[in-house]
């Protein structure tokens, strides 16, 4: 893997990160390196087993000193899938319970303290959660956007953002869902997540989308998909996304922060998976 070395970060135009929930078959301390070894400049770090989650004793000096030692920054604390407590949505923050949504609300409120800790400034969620089977979807706007301004004061004294990440088969699937909720969202400091592949399965232009929600980006997650758009993770360059018109309007919003590759399905071979990827970004960016 040192040859990966040779492509570090610095030498880029763009930052990329990699997810480490494409490591959970590894420890937070093990996947660390490995990560940094491939070449890239960050690592966003899975708040769920088995490596952050909140409530267990973590050691955020060692975990410090560790991201330090391997030139890593934090480019996203992902606080999205919650199988410590249930699954990869729930619980969420449009259940019917309220004892439900209130350890979604607790989980997020622990991540943004963990995220402050670490020195890191934003924190991923779902967008709402799965729709119920019967449900009123104007119920379920006003229940998370309820659950949303609540959050964002806590969120505002931390200094840490909270971003909300649309996805298909979510309460927010698209960038009009998506525009629709910021608008009755008082703070500045609930953001979007904007995942690439998200809005490819929602048979949008992604290029166009981040045009169109330029004002809102704090963080991108990018995956490849295939051209059925059926939401399945691809290694960036295996599917049919046009990654060069989504980077080159990246480059035109002037984005600065971190690109990160998330690919979860590649728990088998994370290292290969993660090296596949930076090696076809790294050569994109160039290209740029």
């Amino acid at each position: 893997m040192d040859r990966f070395r040779d492509y570090g970060a610095e030498h880029l135009t763009m930052k990329l990160g990699f997810s480490s929930n494409a490591f959970k078959r590894f420890s937070l301390e093990q996947c660390i390196p490995l990560i940094s070894q491939i070449g890239y400049s960050g690592i966003e770090i899975l708040c769920d087993v088995p490596h952050a989650y909140p409530p267990k004793d973590l050691d955020v000096n060692k975990i410090r000193a560790l991201l330090s030692k391997h030139n890593l920054e934090i480019s996203n604390l992902n606080s999205f899938t919650l199988y410590a407590i249930k699954d990869t949505y729930h619980p969420s923050w449009i259940e019917d319970t309220s004892d439900l949504r209130h350890m979604r609300f607790e989980h997020t409120k622990n991540c943004i303290e963990l995220a402050s800790k670490l020195g890191c400034r934003i924190v991923s969620t779902e967008g709402g959660g799965p729709l119920p089977k019967k449900s009123y979807h104007s119920v379920l706007r006003s229940r998370f956007k309820k659950e949303m301004n609540a959050l964002s004061q806590f969120a505002e004294d931390q200094g840490v953002k909270v971003l909300v990440e649309p996805e298909p088969g979510l309460l927010l699937e698209n960038s009009q869902d998506f525009l629709s909720f910021i608008k009755s969202i008082q703070s500045e400091y609930i953001r979007l997540n904007f995942d690439i592949a998200h809005f490819y399965c929602a048979r949008e232009d992604p290029a166009e989308v981040v045009h169109g929600l330029s004002d809102f980006i704090e963080h991108f997650h990018i995956s490849d998909i295939a051209t059925s758009r059926i939401h399945n993770h691809l290694i960036p360059g295996e599917g049919s996304i046009d990654f060069k018109s989504v980077f080159r309007a990246i480059v035109e919003f002037g984005y600065k922060g971190f690109v990160t590759v998330e690919l979860y399905p590649y728990q088998n071979n994370p290292v290969f998976a993660g090296a596949k990827a930076f090696e076809f970004l790294r050569r994109l960016i160039l290209e740029l």
